[in-house]
């Protein structure tokens, strides 16, 4: 008997990027696969089956978000390669950094971060260049640069992972255990999402704004290498001697990246608007997106931090369960975790139910930074409690 066709399920539409899969796309998955099995075969002794898992699931993560945006995937081949080579100057000692070449100039940790440090500070000159002189080649330039120091943020915190290991077993930990390396995570991060939105909207006179918070973030990074020493590897205390820091940590950094660069989008709309009701054929208007996309672009940002950085307050409450035997404890870091979410919360509800638009949020979305910065940094600084590791 046949079906009516009124009744006939549809076929479930495929993610618009897996009808375009090729050869490429499963080399990809296949690389990540096969990296993916031989490190449960050799290093499954030093994790437990948490870790496990967090590694499965990052290696699944990776191949669908390779498959989505396709330029990640040149990154990841060039960071493994130039860690894996790092990995392999060391051999079993740290005293390899003070007499190979590479080590010493490019590839240890602090080498990498110095050149993502100033990598970065120049992407930052070659985009505002590229704005302010209507430079496209500059513009590339600035494009090229904010690649490459990802690349090297990345390859530095790669490295630090294994230098960490060569130091003691019991010092070894994922660098993302203190503001040193959050704030390198952080530029990496919102560097990244920078480059994806660049691409998506097909507009670099962003980069002027966003790459500014990053070398903002590299400039407090380099004081406190210098000032504090803070580029030292620590062992860890033990409440962070936990597989919840491997995913509730990177998980925050995506919302903050998300929150920063949505702040200063908004510091550009309030200057495109200004700018407009001046002279609307001005070379910097033209030059930017159009209000509608900076605003569309700052809504968007912010959602994506949003649930971003819902997820990480969950784990965090359950990383606390385990650490301190309870879910919440209203510590000051707790407490401030929770007047950013209700922040952008509202900013999200003004703005989907309430029709909010333009400079309203925009002023929000560059107050919202302020609020997250105290509620990451400046906690640390004035108020002490369970999270007083992080302390400056």
């Amino acid at each position: 008997m046949s079906v009516p066709h009124e009744y006939m399920e549809e076929p479930l539409e495929q993610p618009h990027f897996l009808k375009r899969l090729g050869l490429f796309d499963g080399l990809w998955a296949v690389l990540l696969l096969a990296g993916t099995v031989y490190t449960i075969a050799n290093f499954s002794v030093l994790m437990d089956r948490y870790e496990v898992g967090i590694l499965i699931g990052t290696g699944l993560a990776l191949a669908l978000f390779g498959w989505a945006w396709k330029p990640i995937r040149p990154l990841g081949l060039a960071v493994a390669a130039l860690s894996l080579f790092a990995v392999w100057a060391y051999g079993d000692t740290l005293a390899a950094a003070e007499t190979d070449f590479f080590l010493k100039y490019l590839f240890s940790s602090q080498s990498a971060i110095m050149w993502m440090s100033a990598l970065f500070v120049m992407a930052t000159a070659a985009y505002w260049f590229a704005l302010v002189m209507g430079s496209t080649f500059s513009g590339k330039v600035g494009t090229a640069l904010t690649w490459s120091a990802s690349t090297m943020g990345l390859v530095g915190l790669m490295v630090r992972w294994r230098e960490s290991y060569l130091i003691s077993h019991d010092v070894g930990h994922i660098p993302v255990a203190n503001l040193y390396e959050v704030f390198i995570l952080f530029a990496v991060i919102t560097g990244l999402l920078y480059l994806f939105y660049e691409k998506r909207y097909n507009n670099r006179a962003m980069g002027a704004f966003v790459l500014t918070v990053v070398s903002a973030a590299v400039a407090f990074l380099l004081w406190y290498s210098f000032e504090r020493g803070a580029h030292e590897i620590m062992p860890l205390v033990p409440a962070l001697q936990s597989y919840w820091m491997k995913i509730h940590v990177p998980t925050n950094f995506v919302g903050y990246g998300g929150f920063a660069m949505a702040a200063m989008l908004g510091v550009a709309y309030l200057l495109v608007d200004w700018r407009a009701a001046k002279n609307p054929q001005s070379a910097f208007v033209r030059r930017m997106p159009s209000l509608d996309q900076l605003d569309d672009l700052m809504h968007k940002l912010i959602a994506l931090g949003f649930a971003f950085f819902t997820v990480a307050t969950v784990l965090g409450a359950m990383w606390a369960a385990e650490a301190w035997g309870g879910y919440w404890s209203w510590d000051p870091k707790e407490t401030w975790a929770l007047i950013v979410w209700l922040n952008y919360a509202a900013w999200l509800h003004m703005r989907l139910t309430k029709g909010w638009r333009g400079k309203p949020l925009a002023w929000w979305a560059i107050i919202g930074l302020f609020i997250t910065l105290f509620a990451f940094l400046g906690v640390n600084m004035f108020l002490s409690g369970l999270h007083s590791y992080g302390e400056l």
